[in-house]
């Protein structure tokens, strides 16, 4: 070895680059390069390599870096410029620490998240952007092209898309199946991860735990011919952790992992990331597949070529990368800081106003809440290195009074009431009551009825050490949370409580200390007593107060997190009931509520409430300077906030068309929009003109500062198709533009739409379709509050009736259906989930045919109805039995057809549950 090799030197194209230093590979060492943890080629002098650094919104996981707003508040500053700037910050400091540990910190790191936010009640609802699919391509690749730096051949870092595919639900994540019409995959679902790849911005992906349509989404077919068809260059696709052993064990979907592993590198996995950093099994697994024939050489090339050529533009093997003076100075620097307190400033929605805000800052403030003086990190938060707490912030601006609002409580079981060691260790009953003042314990309401208590005599909180009940945490944390409970009633007024990490009960072991116990009847029985209200406390504070700022929420490690959704939207009940009593006692009351979904309240009547994600370390002087008045609230909502969670489909229901799921098809009246967000001044909108300039919709609009303050403003165009051969959306979001305005100030704001933009997927030739239709484009300042709009006409095509094989997955319409995987390794087909099951196709012509021929099968076998225009009282045209046979087997069954010349709908009804279809076809003409 020279270090004169080819596949060293940077002038030569990045392709003879690759295929250089491949020829040198044995086939062992490149089948060592398929593992998350790279092995390293010591006779190439080639080192090892890893995969995934967490960077969500800040370095995660490595020690103190700065911590910027969650991504879903990132996202509300509807700012692609800033999401970009915030993603160049977190690269440079992903990279200082790689200067500092190549390898702790990987430059291949595992953010953006490009999830759709179909449902808030998703656990990792604060990971994502938008549940609008094409906002979420906008910030998703805005913030990767800042992590993938500006020098046009490097690599700063190498960005991973996550999660592919339609992954919004954790409840049994690895064991459930999204089921995908072909119209929510490529009208919703896809457009989120293709803008970031199309534009280079992200350079791998990673799949997700569950399975889509019946197939494990790791061996989808749509990562070759989707995500990978649509990238530029070479695309590396990552496993997620663990995942490439959940298809022969939870999934249960290979019975060999060599016959998994094989199909799954086949299928376009390039890099497993199981069993941590140990290889060797994975390794195995890969060798075996080669060895049965079941994987080729070629394909283990095809996979290390996507891997080997993420390290090349990282300019792992050049002589110098333009990046490479960036040192350690640049973690939370000053310019950092500064960004971090500008991004959480403009992410803050102003929901509702009666002109309380902005406050001029004279008089007492009373800060008020268990929000109101500490700051959260979430799972993928990096470590805080200071924390600016509403309380602190607005204590530099003004005069404040500050309480926690949560009740003060004792618990006492019949041998004596429960003590916490002042060490911090076990808890116990049957000791001699404490000191009132140090007694006790104060009690967190975090909603969905989780619980935590933190021992006043220590100020810690209680938690779970192995079994036993100890008070030494700083407050729920980790992984696996061990610092909250559940209260379960007991006779006379008493309670158990139940550990919800483990399912356990409190019990009382030897000497009286606590501890968990498997059995409810062996749980010790408590009577709480409150010793101090954390509501009247507030009312208290509040009364003497000019004004009261309640600061409410959510906690990220346990109101729904990876792992676990939430079941409600519902703040808290005692948060709630702390807004309530502030807002009785002093009607200036200001409502923030921190949290990383949309959440709902009983109070109607608080004169202002303004929120944000969770902020980051600047969030408090963010939070100062718009409630005084420094900055305009100019953050707006990218999800429909629901009234109740009543309001929202089965949470695993994916099919946002046919259940009127999010903005874009909800019928109801939300608490407040997708879009909504007020400004401390108005906004007039007159002129909307709109004109088609060839294949290009073009319209413009005069906006204006109508009030005395400068404000900003995001102007939102929205269309809606007016007629059309299937369900269209009832708005879409098409553009927008923020404008900063001077009072009295105009500006002209302009959209540009090419006319296929406005296309959707038409199931009868699989593919996309502009119709000829009128439509209406809106403008406006949200989803709802749409100010202006005007008609015009699209000369696009029009649907003809379909005759040829109809794929059972096309169908128009559904009932009581599941899509289900074809084959193991492509294609979709549906299975009826019960009697009277049925899809729809629409404008069949059957002139001339004489017999159907179904592509069906069934583990008990059934009976198939093909009915005209209506599936229970349509007449039969066909009956078809269908045979037993097993998951991924059909047989083609005929049937001659009844006459019925024409163009007509035609049900295709499962008179049985468990009847698979994949193919329809109507024969020869007579």
């Amino acid at each position: 070895m020279t270090m004169q090799e080819p596949f060293r030197d940077p002038a030569l194209p990045l392709s003879a680059r690759i295929d250089d230093l491949m020829r040198r590979l044995t086939l062992e060492e490149k089948t060592g390069l398929l593992h998350q943890y790279q092995a390293p080629v010591e006779r190439l002098g080639v080192g090892a390599f890893r995969t995934g650094t967490e960077a969500l919104h800040g370095l995660a996981w490595l020690g103190p870096a700065t911590v910027f707003p969650q991504a879903v508040g990132l996202a509300s500053t509807w700012d692609p410029g800033l999401v970009r700037r915030v993603g160049e910050a977190v690269g440079d400091e992903v990279l200082a620490f790689h200067h500092k540990d190549p390898a702790g910190a990987g430059l291949n790191v595992w953010a953006p998240v490009v999830n759709p936010l179909r449902d808030p009640r998703w656990g990792r609802n604060e990971e994502g952007y938008s549940e609008d699919p094409w906002l979420t391509g906008v910030t998703a690749t805005a913030f990767a092209l800042g992590l993938r730096g500006s020098a046009p051949d490097t690599l700063k870092t190498a960005p991973t898309l996550k999660h592919f595919l339609a992954y919004n639900n954790e409840t049994d994540r690895c064991t459930t199946s999204s089921s995908l019409p072909p119209r929510v995959l490529h009208e919703y679902e896809l457009p989120a991860f293709r803008p970031a790849i199309e534009q280079g911005a992200a350079v791998a992906v990673m799949p997700s735990y569950n399975l889509v349509n019946g197939r494990p989404a790791h061996l989808s077919p749509l990562i070759g011919q989707a995500l990978r068809a649509w990238a530029p260059g070479d695309l590396l696709v990552v496993s997620d952790a663990y995942a490439p052993g959940n298809l022969t064990t939870l999934q249960g979907y290979h019975d060999t992992l060599p016959e998994a592993y094989a199909h799954a590198v086949k299928a376009g996995i390039d890099s497993f990331t199981q069993d941590d950093d140990r290889a060797e099994a994975t390794l195995g697994h890969l060798r075996e597949a080669l060895r049965l024939g079941l994987l080729t050489e070629a394909d283990v090339d095809t996979a290390v070529r996507h891997a080997l050529s993420i390290r090349f533009r990282l300019g792992e093997f050049d002589p110098a990368t333009p990046y490479d003076g960036i040192t350690d100075n640049v973690v939370n620097c000053p310019e950092h800081q500064a960004l971090a307190r500008e991004a959480a400033r403009r992410s803050f929605v102003l929901l509702r106003n009666d002109g309380l805000l902005p406050l001029d800052g004279t008089g007492t403030v009373a800060v008020i809440g268990q929000l109101g003086d500490t700051l959260m990190e979430d799972w993928y938060s990096g470590t805080l290195p200071y924390a600016v707490t509403a309380r602190a912030g607005l204590a530099e601006r003004c005069r404040t009074v500050f309480c926690e609002a949560v009740d003060r409580v004792t618990l006492t079981a019949e041998a004596g009431p429960v003590t916490p060691d002042p060490a911090g260790g076990p808890l116990s009953v049957g000791g001699a009551a404490p000191e009132p003042a140090a007694g006790g314990f104060d009690l967190f309401d975090w909603g969905g009825g989780a619980y935590a208590l933190r021992a006043v005599a220590t100020g810690r909180f209680v938690s779970v050490d192995g079994r036993t009940l100890v008070n030494d945490q700083p407050g729920p944390n980790g992984w696996e949370v061990r610092q909250t409970f559940r209260m379960e009633e007991r006779p006379r007024g008493t309670l158990a409580l139940r550990h919800i990490s483990t399912g356990c009960y409190v019990g009382a072991g030897p000497e009286g200390v606590l501890r968990l116990v498997d059995d409810a009847d062996q749980a010790v029985w408590l009577a709480m007593d409150v010793v101090r209200s954390g509501a009247e406390q507030a009312a208290r504070l509040a009364a003497g107060a000019d004004v009261a700022v309640v600061v409410v929420g959510d906690h990220p490690l346990v109101n729904g997190r990876e792992t676990e959704d939430r079941m409600t939207l519902a703040l808290a009940p005692a948060q709630d009931a702390v807004v309530r009593a502030v807002r009785a006692a002093n009607p200036r009351t200001v409502m923030v509520v921190t949290s990383g979904y949309p959440l709902t309240w009983t109070d109607s009547e608080v004169p202002a409430v303004i929120w944000s994600a969770h902020g980051g370390q600047e969030y408090g002087h963010a939070l100062a300077e718009v409630l005084l008045g420094d900055a305009d609230p100019e953050g707006r909502l990218t999800q429909t906030w629901y009234r109740s969670e009543q309001e929202l489909p089965d949470l695993f229901d994916y099919d946002i068309i046919a259940s009127d799921a999010t903005y874009q098809y909800f019928r109801g009246v939300p608490l407040h929009p997708f879009g909504h967000g007020l400004s401390y001044t108005t906004f007039g909108y007159a002129g909307l003109r709109v004109r088609l300039d060839g294949d290009v919709l073009r319209a413009e609009v005069t906006v204006t500062n109508t009030g005395t303050r400068p404000g900003v403003e995001v102007v939102q165009f929205y269309t809606h198709q007016r007629r059309s051969r299937v369900k269209q959306p009832l708005r879409r979001l098409r553009g927008f533009e923020k404008v900063r305005l001077a009072p009295g100030e105009s500006r002209t704001v302009t959209l540009a739409l090419p006319v296929s933009e406005l296309a959707f997927w038409d199931v009868t030739r699989s593919r996309f379709v502009v119709e000829r239709a009128p439509h209406r484009l809106m403008v406006g300042r949200s989803a709802t509050d749409l100010r202006l709009s005007a008609a015009f006409e699209v000369e696009g095509e029009t649907v003809p009736p379909q005759s040829g094989p109809l794929r059972a997955a096309c169908h128009d319409e559904y009932d009581a259906i599941t899509f289900v995987d074809e084959t193991k390794e492509d294609g979709d087909a549906v299975r009826s989930d019960a009697e009277g099951a049925w899809i729809l196709f629409r404008q069949v012509d059957v002139t001339g045919r004489v017999s159907c021929v179904a592509t069906a099968g069934s583990a008990e076998g059934g009976m198939i109805t093909i009915r005209r225009g209506d599936p229970l009282y349509g007449p039969a045209l066909a009956t078809l039995p269908v045979p037993r046979t097993g998951r991924h087997t059909y047989h083609s069954v005929t049937a001659p057809l009844a006459d019925a010349d024409g163009v007509h709908d035609l049900y295709v009804v499962f008179e049985n549950d468990g009847v698979r279809l994949s193919l329809l076809d109507f024969g020869a003409g007579a």
